[in-house]
Order: C-alpha cells, then structure tokens, then sequence
C-alpha cells in the first residue's frame, strides 16, 4: 500500500469519527436545538457530491468517507427538519 493510499484511509476513518459524535447524540437524545439548519443541508450535499467525484474518479477512500458522511448529516438533518417544522405544528 502506497503512502498516498494510507493518508486516504486514515482521513476516511478521521472524517467519519469526527461526524460520528453528533450524530450519535442527535440520535439519541433527539435534540436539534443548537445545531444550525443549513450546515448539515450543505454537509449532506457537499458530501454527496464528494462521493459521486470519488465514485467517477475511482477513489475509493473518498468516496467511502462521504457515503459515510453523507448519512450521517442527512440522519441529523432530518431529524433537525422533523424537530423544527413537523413537530413544533
């Protein structure tokens, strides 16, 4: 395994440890308050488009990490949206 290969697996595995926390929390406690709406909007669309580049590219590290993002900020995203706009009516 090459050096560039190795940085790429350890930035996957640090970008989703570092998502994970939150979306444990959220999950959990089901608290949205203090996150803000857009952030995760653009977390799970810039994550989303990230994995479909590491797709066309053929970059498996990138790709795998911004699945892996992308499902952890649309599950906080739509438990943000449920909080917000579904459970406050």
């Amino acid at each position: 395994m090459e050096l560039q290969e190795i940085i790429g697996y350890a930035a996957c595995v640090s970008m989703v440890l570092g998502y994970l926390p939150q979306a444990v929390k959220t999950i959990r406690t089901r608290k949205t308050d203090d996150i803000a709406f857009g952030t995760f909007l653009l977390m799970a669309v810039g994550g989303f488009l990230f994995a479909v580049q590491g797709w066309l590219i053929s970059n498996m590290p990138l790709f795998i990490t911004n699945l892996c993002t992308t499902t952890l900020s649309a599950i906080v995203f739509g438990i943000k949206m449920y909080n917000d706009y579904i459970k406050k009516k």
